[in-house]
């Protein structure tokens, strides 16, 4: 079982490392050679492409995952949800080709989005297959198919960069062949090496039986996906495509500093299913890893923050660094509290609770568009950011008060101390080291001590790691 855990980590570790680092490329492309005006409109079609599919899945997707890990019929599960992705898929971009034909001025990004959308509809339709992958615990599988379109556009888009062809038209090809090209090899791998029956057969009544099982998630993934991309588009239509291009690159990079934990998510869901479903779970391992969890993400936040000028003003010549020091600050602020969430969710969702986990992400949904509205106008980009906080923040208190686990309350404690000792490591550094170089080593020996000092890292937590998770 050890050996097992660690082959579907490295696998998917492998993928989100390869996946980051081509993500990094074309994100350098893009920010660097293209205007920022052309940089926000590309990101403002991305965030609605992005937003479109985890609503057309109406929690599925997850529950897909959920049914496969269980040992519930995966060759029926599979055939349903492939039914309902081209029904929705289809129909979404049937309604904005009609939107287009009947009044195309009201988005000056329409074309890009009808162009683009070609592909993201494309990898959509992979997903039942990726989905029951992950089920299944197949990540050598999906770590391969999933690195396909990334490394495709990443390569492509530097080749160009370096031959100075890189402009609007060019991308937007690039983005569509990536995209198909992952959906084509999801499929076909897919038929190769899992061997999963698809039924031909209709099945109308077991269709409505999924649906209506999702429900409580759809409500819960419509409000992820809004909560997720409100902001960009937000920032897209009320104030320019060159603040959604300067927010955007702080929010990218804000995204990526969870890689930790991207890797980790995917082997959570089985596993807390698993061991929910035989009540064989150890609270106080359960709560270690919730620990260690924060000490992992308060150190991202710490990193960023030290490095985040310097860097990225001689990445950008300047471009998007001392603009975002504010920003990236409060959003950083939010990556041990996505950790929480995370773990809580995935906590829930084992035992079946959709419906608080509803009521959870609606709070945060209603805050988080509030402030947007309210602090938007006013604060720009900064005002995203608190928004962001603020409503992450709220629903990771209503996880925990709904927490029924006594030794899983010293989580919230973790979470306070440990960004607190990241804060203030932070204002030390800043104030203390003016050179680039040493900076970050000397915030990272700092923040250990401080941790070790208030026993949120000790001696053998790898190892405790280890453990649980196998």
């Amino acid at each position: 079982m050890k050996a097992k855990l660690i082959h579907n980590f490295s696998f998917n570790a492998v993928q989100l490392v390869l996946n980051q680092l081509f993500g990094l490329l074309i994100f350098y492309a893009l920010s660097t050679h293209l205007d920022k005006n052309t940089f926000g409109q590309i990101n403002l079609v991305l965030a609605i492409l992005m937003v479109a599919p985890y609503i057309l899945s109406m929690g599925i997707d997850q529950l897909l995952i959920k049914k496969t890990a269980a040992g519930e019929d995966v060759s029926l599960n599979l055939s349903l949800y492939c039914f309902h992705v081209v029904l929705t898929g289809g129909l979404f971009y049937l309604i904005l080709f009609i939107g287009w034909l009947i009044a195309p001025s009201l988005l000056t990004v329409y074309p890009i989005l009808l162009l683009i959308g070609i592909g993201k509809m494309g990898m959509y339709f992979s997903t039942p297959f990726k989905q029951v992958a992950n089920g299944l615990e197949r990540f050598k599988l999906l770590a391969g198919v999933s690195v396909v379109s990334n490394a495709l556009r990443g390569c492509a888009l530097i080749l160009l960069m370096w031959v100075h062809r890189l402009d609007l038209q060019t991308v937007v090809i690039i983005f569509i062949a990536g995209d198909l090209a992952e959906m084509i090899c999801t499929i076909a791998l897919f038929k190769l090496r899992v061997g999963v029956r698809f039924l031909s057969r209709w099945h109308f009544r077991q269709y409505l039986q999924l649906l209506k099982t999702a429900l409580p998630q759809a409500g819960v993934v419509i409000i992820t996906s809004a909560l997720s991309r409100f902001d960009w588009i937000f920032i897209g239509l009320y104030l320019s495509s060159v603040k959604l291009a300067e927010y955007s690159f702080a929010y990218k990079l804000y995204e990526l500093s969870t890689l930790p934990l991207l890797a980790i998510a995917p082997l959570l869901i089985p596993k807390f299913t698993q061991l929910f479903k035989n009540n064989s779970y150890n609270t106080s391992k359960l709560a270690n890893l919730a620990r260690i969890e924060m000490g992992i993400a308060t150190l991202t936040i710490l990193l960023l923050n030290v490095c985040w000028s310097p860097m990225v003003d001689w990445v950008t010549a300047g471009k998007y660094g001392a603009v975002n020091r504010n920003t990236i600050f409060l959003l950083s602020l939010s990556v041990p509290v996505i950790y929480l969430n995370n773990f809580l969710w995935t906590m829930y969702f084992a035992q079946g609770r959709l419906k608080m986990i509803f009521h959870s992400f609606l709070i945060a949904l209603i805050i988080n568009i509030g402030l947007d509205l309210l602090l938007i106008p006013i604060y720009k980009n900064e005002g995203a950011a608190v928004s962001v906080l603020v409503s992450l923040s709220a629903q990771c208190v209503f996880y925990i008060s709904k927490n029924h686990i006594v030794q899983l309350r010293a989580a919230f404690v973790s979470w306070l101390v440990c960004t607190a000792s990241a804060a203030g490591c932070i204002l030390t550094i800043n104030h203390f080291i003016s050179n680039a170089f040493l900076a970050p080593g000397a915030a990272i020996i700092l923040f250990m001590l401080m941790l070790a000092v208030s026993r949120q890292a000790r001696r053998g937590d790898v190892a405790t790691l280890k453990e649980i998770l196998k």
